[in-house]
């Protein structure tokens, strides 16, 4: 009669494991997935914020002004965000936008599409949760500085 009942109680645990595993496994996933699009977003706000920054230092008054701002603010944004693997295929060419309005008005948008970060980490659909991570379709960071 007790070994019957151990057997019973081996199929039980490994129920008891499979269930706490999947809830494991969805709490560790959420929270892997969550990390890197939220460090994404906190290093794109530190590079649109130090590119304006460093621009303040440019003399108003030089005739390639408008050039020297745009080349800098890039420079300065793949500097800020050269720790991003090249899967992520950050480009600061396309995925960055400087714009010196009238009056020297600084605007520095990072604009990074979520499909280029769904390519590296996939979306997990999980019943009644839905996507894991739920991302915005655009990671955005915006700094602007009138100069």
């Amino acid at each position: 009669m007790r070994a019957s009942l151990a057997v019973r109680q081996k199929g039980a645990a490994a129920i008891e494991f499979v269930a706490v595993f999947m809830i494991f496994f969805a709490v560790f996933y959420g929270l892997v997935s969550y990390s890197l699009p939220m460090l994404m977003l906190q290093s794109f706000n530190q590079a649109s914020s130090e590119a304006v920054r460093r621009c303040v230092a440019l003399d108003p008054n030089s005739a390639t002004y408008a050039n020297d701002v745009q080349n800098l603010a890039r420079q300065v944004i793949a500097q800020q965000l050269s720790w991003m693997p090249a899967a992520l295929d950050f480009q600061p060419a396309t995925d960055a936008r400087i714009v010196l309005a009238p009056g020297n008005l600084l605007t520095v948008t990072i604009d990074y599409p979520k499909n280029k970060l769904t390519n590296v980490m996939p979306v997990l659909v999980l019943p009644l949760i839905g996507e894991v991570p739920r991302l915005p379709q655009r990671l955005q960071a915006q700094a602007s500085l009138q100069l």
